[in-house]
């Protein structure tokens, strides 16, 4: 069986939450989890979140949960290269939806394995007993920075342009889909998050909280609270999944 907790905040600076997040249990026989960073200012922003989500969730909702695992695969990007589309119709039709997108990270779990589709700098996190991995790739300017050595790790997590992202679902007509398939077990937790947690919260911090005592939603309440007191400079999305089977 798996748990999960989750939480947004518009944080101490925004005055509009461009986040969306849904947890369902139930699509494709899997628990879904979706984090999604709108962008492009108010209205555009949180208008592109809101239709990935809904149509995320719509389109998953109708999968069997007796697909193996490429269909499954295959549903996934399926469903979030349609929203891709919708977006961009929707960017295309209006001026002041112009330019508009959103970071999409949406995760099917069961007691088994995690699948994570991913576009942007929202992040998954895998953390077993010992260790927290970051498992899916920033789309940022910095990070493409750091993979050819202009920057080391360190210098990018500070960088002026940190938040340049250069792949966003609904800013071109067609997207590339990041997969991510990993088995995990009993005690193993995930970690979605858009990066105003990500960019505040370091992953010792995570990790101590995750592991921590407390309820799950007590740990999620905890993440944020501590981007909030590091600046709560954008808005704060987490979403924790605990495998306990």
């Amino acid at each position: 069986m798996l748990k999960t907790a989750y939480k947004t905040d518009v944080g101490r600076v925004r005055s509009v939450n461009e986040d969306r997040i849904v947890v369902k249990d139930g699509v494709a026989g899997c628990t879904l989890a979706i984090v999604a960073d709108g962008m492009g200012g108010h209205q555009a922003g949180d208008t592109a979140s809101q239709i990935t989500i809904e149509l995320l969730v719509g389109a998953l909702d109708r999968v069997s949960g007796d697909l193996d695992d490429d269909e499954r695969k295959a549903r996934l990007v399926g469903a979030i290269r349609e929203a891709n589309a919708k977006v961009f119709e929707v960017a295309s039709g209006k001026e002041h939806y112009r330019g508009m997108g959103t970071t999409v990270t949406a995760a099917l779990a069961d007691a088994s394995r995690v699948l994570i589709g991913h576009i942007g700098d929202s992040r998954a996190y895998y953390i077993n007993h010992e260790t927290i991995s970051q498992i899916t790739e920033d789309h940022t300017l910095v990070n493409e920075l750091v993979k050819t050595g202009q920057l080391t790790p360190d210098e990018a997590a500070v960088h002026p342009r940190r938040n340049v992202i250069t792949r966003a679902l609904g800013t071109e007509a067609d997207v590339d889909v990041d997969l991510v398939f990993l088995p995990w077990s009993a005690g193993d937790m995930l970690l979605l998050c858009s990066d105003g947690l990500s960019n505040m919260v370091p992953e010792s911090e995570m990790t101590r909280t995750v592991r921590g005592e407390g309820t799950l939603s007590e740990k999620a309440d905890r993440l944020v609270e501590y981007a909030l007191n590091a600046g709560g400079d954008d808005n704060i999305s987490v979403v924790l999944i605990e495998n306990g089977s």
